[in-house]
């Protein structure tokens, strides 16, 4: 006795000298882990005083071939695609993926995570809100089990993070409407539910200001997931005042700007880079429907597939090894400039 209180397994994983994917693997299934490493944690745990979440001290649990993967809203046709390709990714290893929606709430976040433990899943993939996810609660859901973070970012949760590198693929997007035409303003959410888009702004910033161009960002009102309503709704007021003063707009994502397509429409202005349009509209994603639209959607293409297998193979990474990095480990895909007719 005389030591420290450890208050959470990353504290007793930094004094144990195990990392804490081992150190979650052991209270899962101490048989899961090498005799010698079993041996220090043991003589770890009788020198400090930590007493684990209960999940965790359950030395007769036995992980299951679950595996839990949280999406924000699977209405939201890219999550649909991308928890798609999660879910297959998890079947092509030999488990069984268990896909849940937060239906846009965080308090269902919450909700769904906390039936996941009852579930006593080997590992849980996340794509959290970012900001309105309880970052507390998910931290503590990350002690007790193998988690990966995918598209949006908490910092300092989650033990790997696999998304899209958004400066790149921004500024991808920004030289080449820059090249093509008049240099773009910016469209976005005032109040972004998603971080990615607090990085895409940026992102556009110091893409425009390296092109030698003024940034300019319009902001929409409103917030939740109601993208394609906001962008017609505010965009098409920005456009019937002619606020925007260039005739090329990027869109924060590819919602916003199915709906300020849609708003063009009403207004009787031409979307499109040919001869007689009257202005350019672009978004980011790649959304299923973007090819789809009139005329077809501008956009950048987030990689899925890799991201998907990434994020899959991130977590069984640390399921089986247990020297996975302290460090948490961060892959960012490049975008893919996706040319349309309507920019």
């Amino acid at each position: 006795m005389g030591q420290p209180k450890i208050r959470n397994m990353e504290e007793f994983a930094a004094v144990s000298g195990i990392s804490r994917p081992t150190v979650s693997k052991y209270f899962n299934d101490p048989d899961s882990v090498r005799r010698s490493t079993r041996a220090k944690i043991e003589a770890a745990l009788e020198k400090h005083d930590y007493q684990p979440n209960v999940f965790a001290m359950n030395q007769n649990r036995r992980t299951t071939k679950n595996i839990g993967v949280v999406v924000p809203n699977l209405a939201d046709p890219f999550f649909s695609e991308i928890g798609r390709r999660v879910e297959l990714a998890c079947i092509d290893a030999g488990y069984s993926p268990i896909i849940l929606s937060s239906h846009g709430s965080a308090e269902m976040e919450r909700d769904n995570l906390n039936s996941l433990r009852s579930l006593k899943p080997t590992g849980v993939l996340l794509a959290p809100f970012g900001r309105m996810s309880d970052k507390d609660f998910v931290r503590d859901f990350d002690d007790d089990f193998p988690l990966v973070l995918f598209d949006a970012n908490i910092n300092d949760v989650g033990q790997a993070f696999v998304g899209t590198d958004n400066f790149q693929s921004v500024d991808l997007m920004v030289e080449y409407l820059c090249r093509s035409g008049e240099p773009p303003c910016f469209f976005e959410m005032k109040s972004p539910t998603n971080p990615n888009a607090n990085k895409r702004r940026q992102a556009y910033i110091e893409s425009m200001e390296r092109h030698g161009h003024t940034p300019r960002i319009f902001q929409a009102e409103g917030d939740g997931w109601d993208f394609e309503e906001i962008g017609s709704v505010q965009g098409g007021r920005l456009l019937s005042e002619q606020a925007f003063g260039t005739n090329t707009v990027l869109c924060s994502n590819d919602r916003l700007a199915i709906g300020m397509l849609s708003a063009a429409y009403g207004l009787g202005l031409r979307v499109g880079h040919g001869a007689g349009c009257d202005m350019r509209i672009a978004g980011h994603d790649d959304h299923p429907f973007s090819r789809y639209t009139c005329p077809p959607l501008t956009t950048i293409a987030q990689d899925y597939e890799a991201i998907a297998n990434r994020a899959v193979s991130d977590l069984f990474g640390m399921l089986n090894d247990e020297t996975w990095p302290e460090s948490r480990p961060e892959t960012l895909f490049e975008g893919r400039l996706i040319m349309r007719d309507s920019a």
